[in-house]
């Protein structure tokens, strides 16, 4: 296996569940944006993104699935919940919201406050962060007396929405947290497959 990894992007998520299922995989560290930066990456994701994941044959570019395909490909393991399981809709549900709901609005934000800031779309960039905080009313909500997300245990739910709120920390967005989500940031960031992952960048 291999995972081509800029520091700290989306590519963090696949890194970390590696790092809690302790597989071992070769690390390509590359500086952001990787298309600009990384010779002939173009021919290995034609999109440019991070990450790209390769599995002998297979490639895969988007992070909440290749956390998918990991606990499945190579589990069991405590960090996926399964189809025999009560909570496996809950779990997909938070997997897909992950990206589609939390890290798309950030990515403006990104762009408009960091990427190309010249380009004056500041209303835009406030816009999105406002609908990045109303859509994290859910996961403050599914927090309320519980430490994790689904199943009574830590799982690649958590990593996918959990990356979205530590994204958030370097985006300025951390400022209007909500308690429940502020404790749970605060406690996935303690795990030691975390900050193994966070030191391999």
């Amino acid at each position: 296996m291999k995972l081509y990894h800029c520091p700290d992007a989306r590519s963090l998520r696949p890194l970390w569940a590696l790092e809690e299922m302790g597989l071992e995989c070769e690390l390509e560290n590359m500086r952001f944006p990787p298309r600009f930066t990384y010779p002939d990456y173009l021919d290995i994701n034609p999109m440019g993104t991070v990450p790209t994941f390769l599995d002998g044959d297979l490639t895969m570019t988007e992070s909440s699935g290749i956390c998918h395909y990991l606990v499945e490909r190579y589990g069991p393991s405590d960090i996926g919940v399964y189809s025999d399981e009560p909570a496996y809709g809950e779990y997909l549900n938070w997997l897909y919201r992950s990206d589609a709901t939390l890290t798309f609005p950030q990515t403006i934000v990104l762009r408009y406050t960091h990427q190309e800031p010249e380009k004056g779309l500041h209303q835009a960039a406030e816009d999105y962060a406002i609908w990045y905080h109303s859509r994290l009313r859910a996961v403050e909500a599914a927090l309320e007396g519980k430490e994790y997300l689904v199943a009574d245990r830590f799982t690649i739910a958590d990593i996918a929405v959990g990356y979205a709120l530590f994204l958030g920390i370097s985006l300025g967005l951390d400022e209007r947290y909500k308690p429940n989500c502020k404790r749970y940031l605060a406690r996935l960031m303690e795990r030691d497959g975390f900050n193994r992952a966070r030191a391999r960048q």
